[in-house]
């Protein structure tokens, strides 16, 4: 803000200065200016301020002479200096030639000054080579340590060549008066001829030869007021006549002066006598004084410098000479010259400038070259030949240069999109596009365009787009990423029908990555790839490629769920593709595989969590956990054989579905050894997780060190607590309906096919034991068949009463059994319960073997 201040106050203080200078002035009513930069004119008079148009702000050079600077003359010069800059400038107006300083608004006299405004300048030539009067102060930067390069001195005399013989063949005029002060560099570098204050019109206007009425020099009249005698041919003094070869004469000394640090071959100093005397002596000048002149021009400043006019060459002849043939020269006079030529000749031009361009220097490129072929952006059929010679100009420029001669003029052709080639070229040459444009023009002119290139059907302009689009990424602001640009590939990729578009497209978003938040990648980014309609190698590269960068970069990653459930279902049917080579397979199944341990690293975890919440239930509840309440006198329990697996059952055992096929479960997997209290060494726990899991295992171990809890056997211990019956009568009417434990069953299983045909309901343990013993439940079973052996360890209890033969008679009165029964070994205590104990399924009596022997003989 500080320095939008300054500015707006020093242009300000300009303008306010100019309309002190002007006041009243009609000039400053169509015309702006912004500061004092030069000076030009007899004498440097006229001060030369940069401005512009008010109405169209096209630039402009405004003249200003202030009426101040006569006061330090004396009274009678006074009134001839204004006359002859009015008749100057009055002069100027009329001519319109490429080669004359071209006037767009006439003169305007106030009281206090005159002014008019021309073509835009940089200066005059007396300022380029020092000369300083009505100069601003400090100097201008843009004239400070400047030097003239050859070729400007080459076609800038051509200029005033062709200007002088302009005025000589067409005006039939005389200058009078060519020296450093008359001829103004205008912005692009154009000598232009000015100070037409001493011009001699034709007095002849028939069409014989023309004459020029002879003004004579006055000795007493300020020497500002009359021509420079510096540069006046020397037949104004020894034979008073002039003539076009007069300004022949002046024009060679402005070349030595040029080739001289601006010092002519005499320096008279306005004193007439001396300019005589001086004028003697170039009768006898030696070719030693003009050393300092380029070699391939001094023969032709001599015959300019010769005493005699008829030897001096003409302004055509000057034209003509050999100097001039310089390839710079030449191409910056067919620039000049292009409005005349049709495309064709234009196109040819074009086509071989870069060449020119590369052997010139940069300050004539500028403001030489470049406003030439600027002026051909008008005509968008020419623009693809103009646009790579100024880009080409372009890649010497610093950023203020090409900001302020440059961009301006690029901006609308940014937005061309006929013919093709202009999106083409910028494409090419995006990369010094993005370095030299400011990051604001970037957003507003140059992203614009990068959209209009993505939606071209070139395929050449889409894959130039998108290989430079990662270049600038971080200048493009996160919306325009996501509801611009992003989306904008994302539907070329899909709707292309060229394989290198589609993989620069992935390859383009796989570097855009970086510049990408984890969501915007999750939920735009990654599910779209499976929506590419081809599965050429490369472009499954190109997808594996933005898996591959966002599993792995550290500010994205993908979510276990994500990979479990689209990508790895999506990625192993590409690893099959036939298509592929074998570095590609080996890269896309390093990726799967990659995916798979990190779902297993990442879930292993969350499963160890849910099983230590089991464990602790478990702990609750061990309490149920059956305990072993049989007698140690048993030896042995019913076991199923072993059947032996078949090939099938291989294939699934292992797999955890042995407790759905009714085999013995034998997991192994890191689950069971979770529960187990084994840590698997492929889940990583936390400290939390250690220390709960140690208390647990504690836990456990107490409880397997506690006693089991076992009733004592009528055979070990004797102090066990008798049954008192309360008649027995009531025993001996209830014998046969006797509680038989032969074969047991499970809880719930139900009895029928070749067992017993009954259905047994279990009754609740008592509370404090292990061994379960469903209640007696009094109802009429068959015994049919002996049943298989079961294959659980813990044989299931049938309780029930059967109908006994007249051959049951013969056994003793305790029991009775089926005589079909008595053939099968028994390898079951049996356990005989009184219609009393069936109340009390604890106090069950269970028979020793000696007593089974016996009952059996």
């Amino acid at each position: 803000m500080d320095v939008l201040n300054k500015l707006c106050s020093t242009v300000s203080s300009t303008v306010s200065q100019l309309s002190s200078v002007l006041p009243g002035n009609p000039v400053t009513r169509e015309f702006e200016a912004t500061c004092h930069i030069a000076s030009a004119g007899p004498g440097l008079l006229w001060k030369i301020y940069q401005g512009y148009k008010k109405s169209t702000k096209q630039e402009a050079a405004i003249f200003v002479f202030e009426k101040r600077q006569l006061e330090r003359w004396p009274r009678s010069d006074r009134e001839a200096m204004l006359e002859m800059l009015r008749r100057g400038v009055s002069q100027l107006t009329r001519l319109r030639h490429p080669q004359i300083l071209i006037v767009q608004h006439p003169l305007e006299e106030s009281r206090e000054s005159l002014a008019f405004a021309t073509e835009p300048v940089f200066a005059s030539l007396a300022n380029i080579v020092g000369f300083t009067e009505n100069m601003p102060s400090p100097q201008p930067s843009q004239l400070k340590n400047y030097n003239l390069f050859e070729v400007e001195i080459k076609y800038g005399l051509l200029q005033v060549g062709e200007g002088m013989a302009f005025l000589h063949s067409d005006v039939k005029l005389l200058h009078h008066n060519i020296c450093p002060e008359v001829i103004v560099v205008n912005q692009q570098g154009a000598w232009k001829i000015f100070g037409f204050d001493f011009c001699i019109n034709n007095c002849n206007t028939q069409d014989s030869r023309p004459y020029w009425p002879f003004v004579e020099y006055s000795p007493t009249l300020h020497p500002t007021a009359q021509p420079c005698l510096d540069y006046l041919a020397p037949e104004c003094a020894l034979t008073l006549s002039h003539s076009p070869a007069s300004d022949m004469f002046s024009l060679g000394m402005l070349i030595f002066a040029l080739h001289n640090s601006g010092q002519p071959l005499y320096n008279n100093k306005g004193d007439w006598s001396s300019y005589k005397r001086n004028a003697c002596e170039l009768k006898q000048l030696q070719a030693a004084r003009l050393l300092c002149v380029t070699d391939g021009l001094r023969d032709y400043v001599k015959m300019m410098l010769n005493v005699t006019p008829e030897l001096r060459p003409d302004a055509h002849q000057f034209t003509k000479i050999e100097f001039f043939e310089d390839v710079g020269v030449k191409t910056l006079n067919y620039l000049d010259s292009l409005f005349q030529w049709d495309n064709l000749q234009k196109s040819r031009f074009y086509k071989g400038l870069p060449q020119i361009i590369q052997n010139l220097p940069h300050r004539v490129c500028i403001y030489r070259i470049l406003p030439c072929l600027m002026k051909e952006f008008v005509n968008p059929t020419m623009v693809p030949f103009v646009l790579p010679n100024i880009l080409l100009v372009t890649q010497n420029c610093s950023k203020e240069e090409y900001s302020q001669h440059i961009l301006p003029h690029l901006k609308p052709v940014m937005k061309m999109q006929d013919p093709i080639q202009i999106l083409l070229i910028f494409m090419q040459k995006m990369e010094l596009l993005l370095k030299l444009t400011p990051a604001e023009e970037i957003k507003t002119d140059v992203l614009p365009m990068l959209y209009r290139a993505l939606e071209s059907d070139a395929q050449q302009i889409q894959e130039l787009c998108l290989s430079v689009l990662p270049t600038f990424a971080g200048l493009i602001d996160y919306p325009a990423m996501k509801n611009a640009l992003l989306p904008r590939i994302k539907r070329l990729c899909i709707a292309t029908s060229y394989i290198s578009v589609r993989v620069n497209c992935l390859v383009c978003v796989g570097k855009l990555l970086e510049h990408l938040d984890k969501w915007l990648v999750l939920d735009e980014v990654l599910p779209f790839l499976p929506q590419i309609p081809s599965r050429e190698p490369a472009v499954l590269m190109g997808i594996l490629g933005i898996y591959k960068l966002a599993l792995t970069h550290k500010k994205l990653g993908i979510t276990k769920e994500l990979m479990a459930t689209r990508i790895l279902p999506f990625l192993m049917p590409l690893s099959i593709e036939n298509g592929l080579t074998l570095n590609q397979f080996n890269a896309l199944m390093t990726v799967i595989k990659d995916m798979v341990s990190r779902v297993e690293g990442e879930h292993l975890p969350d499963i160890g969590n849910l099983l230590g919440g089991v464990i602790n239930m478990q702990l609750f509840c061990c309490r149920s956990v059956p305990l072993n309440l049989t007698s140690n006198n048993s030896q042995s329990q019913l076991v199923p054989t072993p059947q032996p697996q078949s090939e099938l059952d291989q294939m699934f055992s292992g797999l955890g579905l042995d407790v759905f096929t009714g085999g013995k479960e034998t997991d192994t997997t890191p689950n069971t050894r979770q529960i187990n209290g084994i840590a698997n060494a492929n889940i990583s726990l936390n400290l939390e997780d250690k220390q709960r899991l140690t208390r647990q295992q504690e836990a456990q171990q107490r409880l397997q060190a506690q006693p089991i809890l076992s009733p004592s056997t009528p055979a070990q211990s004797k102090t066990q607590t008798q049954v008192k019956d309360l008649t027995s009568t009531l025993v001996e009417n209830n014998l046969n309906q006797t509680k038989y434990t032969w074969p047991p069953l499970q809880t719930g299983d139900q009895v029928g096919g070749t067992g017993w045909q009954n259905t047994v309901r279990p009754a609740a343990s008592p509370q404090g034991f292990g061994a379960f013993q469903p209640a007696p439940v009094a109802t009429h079973w068959q015994w049919q068949s002996p049943p298989a052996p079961c294959a659980s360890s813990q044989q299931p209890v049938f309780t029930g009463s059967h109908q006994t033969s007249s051959l049951d008679s013969l056994l003793p009165a305790t029991t009775k059994l089926p005589m079909n029964r008595m053939q099968t070994p028994l390898q079951q205590p049996l356990v005989m319960m009184s219609p009393f104990q069936q109340s009390k399924p604890q106090q069950t009596k269970v028979l020793s073997s000696s007593e089974i022997n016996d009952f059996l003989s």
